[in-house]
C-alpha cells in the first residue's frame, strides 16, 4: 500500500524527470526551466503534499477559491515558503486581492490591470512579479495582448513602480504533433527576444503544460505550468 502522499510525490517525480530530460535533449541549462505546480479546483490538502514533495511554485485560476487555500495555508507561505503565481483571466473587481496575496501574475495583458496592481500592491511587500500575457494564436476566445502590441504594452508596465515585470506568458491553440507544438510557441519565444533585445530586463518566459512540456523546452522556456501531470485531471 502506497504511503499518504506518494501519488502526489511521485507525479512530481516524473514531471521533474520530464524537465529534466527535455533539458539535456535539448542543449538546455540543468535546472533552467522551472516548474509551477496548478493545483486549479484541487484541495489544500494535496498542494500540501506537493510541499512535502519539495515543490514550493504554485499556481491558482480563480482568485476565490485560492484565498481559501492561502489562509488554509498560511503556514506554508512566506520568506522561504510557497511561492504563489496567479495564472487565471484577471477581472479588475479582484485585482486587489491578487495585489494584496500573490508573489506573481501571470496574465497581464491590458495597461488597465497593471496600473491596478501596482496601485494596490502593499508598500510592505517586494513589487508584484509579473508576465504579459500574448495571444500568439489570435483566438477570439482567449486573452492576451496581441503579438504586435506587446512591446508597448511592456515599455508601459515596466515603468509601474511597484511591479517587477519578469517576461511573457502564452497558452497556444491545442496542438498534437511536436513540430506543430513547437511552431505554436515559437511567436512568444520571438517577441520574447525582440523585448529583451529592446533592452528589457526580463528573465522569464512562461509557457509550457502537460501536454506540450517538451516543445516548451524546445522553444526556450523557463517556467512551465503543469496541472493534470501533477494532481491528476479536473474533477
Amino acid at each position: 500500500m502506497s504511503r499518504p502522499g506518494a501519488r502526489v510525490a511521485n507525479a512530481l517525480g516524473a514531471v521533474r524527470e520530464r524537465i529534466a530530460a527535455a533539458e539535456r535533449r535539448f542543449g538546455r541549462a540543468p535546472g533552467s526551466v522551472t516548474l509551477v505546480a496548478v493545483a486549479k479546483t484541487k484541495p489544500a490538502s494535496l498542494i500540501r503534499e506537493a510541499w512535502e514533495a519539495g515543490q514550493r511554485q504554485f499556481g491558482e485560476n480563480f482568485v476565490q477559491e485560492a484565498v481559501e487555500k492561502l489562509d488554509e495555508l498560511a503556514r506554508l507561505s512566506g520568506p522561504g515558503g510557497i511561492e504563489w503565481h496567479f495564472v487565471g483571466a484577471l477581472q479588475a473587481n479582484k485585482s486587489r486581492t491578487v495585489a494584496e496575496r500573490f508573489d506573481w501574475v501571470h496574465t497581464v495583458d491590458r495597461i488597465r490591470i497593471a496600473r491596478r496592481l501596482s496601485d494596490q500592491r502593499p508598500a510592505f511587500l517586494p513589487p508584484l512579479n509579473v508576465c504579459l500575457q500574448v495571444n500568439v494564436s489570435e483566438e477570439s476566445s482567449k486573452s492576451g495582448a496581441r503579438v504586435e502590441g506587446v512591446a508597448d504594452l511592456a515599455a508601459a508596465v515596466a515603468d509601474l513602480p511597484r511591479l517587477r515585470l519578469r517576461g511573457l506568458m502564452a497558452i497556444p491553440r491545442p496542438c498534437t504533433g511536436f513540430d506543430e507544438q513547437r511552431g505554436a510557441l515559437r511567436p512568444l519565444a520571438e517577441a520574447y527576444e525582440r523585448l529583451r533585445g529592446d533592452g528589457l530586463a526580463l528573465d522569464t518566459l512562461s509557457m509550457g503544460m502537460t501536454d506540450d512540456l517538451e516543445a516548451a523546452v524546445a522553444e526556450g522556456t523557463t517556467m512551465v505550468r503543469i496541472g493534470t501531470a501533477v494532481f491528476g485531471p479536473r474533477g
